[in-house]
């Protein structure tokens, strides 16, 4: 593919919905879906816990912007934009799930394959809880609108 017939720019939201904070990229997807007319460039994707199949979700995009929680070694509730580039995994995989992943290694295979994404974008989201249950910190919670804001504008300064 060509730079011109590239796929719509794509926004991922990963994550386990069932485990408090380990599910924000979700419940943000939640929130940025209902701006579809806003960003009609962009698919907004429930991607959960995608595994491998990421990687067919993000090839032959123009821009790919990853929505995950992350511990940083930061405040409960900070965001982070970062590339492929600036961060190292640290996941150790336990190879039980088709579902469990490392997105580094997922943007690897992508490279290898040829279908890489122009650009990559990861937002980082700093988990007060990751144990099991259906809704997000009180801590990130209060941060959803910053979160939404934070994507909204990487999407604008795209298109601008």
């Amino acid at each position: 593919m060509t730079r011109h017939t590239r796929k719509k720019d794509v926004v991922l939201g990963l994550g386990n919905v069932l485990m408090s904070d380990e599910g924000i990229g979700v419940h943000l997807i939640g929130r940025l879906s209902v701006l579809k007319k806003k960003f009609p460039h962009v698919d907004f994707i429930d991607a959960g816990t995608a595994g491998m199949s990421i990687l067919h979700l993000i090839a032959n995009r123009r821009k790919a912007i990853i929505i995950d929680c992350a511990k940083m070694q930061t405040a409960p509730g900070t965001i982070r934009r970062f590339g492929p580039h600036q961060v190292e995994s640290v996941k150790t995989l336990a190879h039980y799930s088709c579902h469990e992943a490392d997105i580094l290694q997922i943007v690897g295979l992508c490279r290898q394959l040829g279908q890489l994404p122009d650009e990559i974008v990861f937002f980082g989201i700093e988990p007060q809880t990751v144990a099991p249950g259906r809704s997000v910190s009180q801590t990130l919670a209060s941060g959803i609108n910053d979160y939404v804001d934070a994507v909204c504008k990487e999407l604008t300064c795209q298109i601008n």
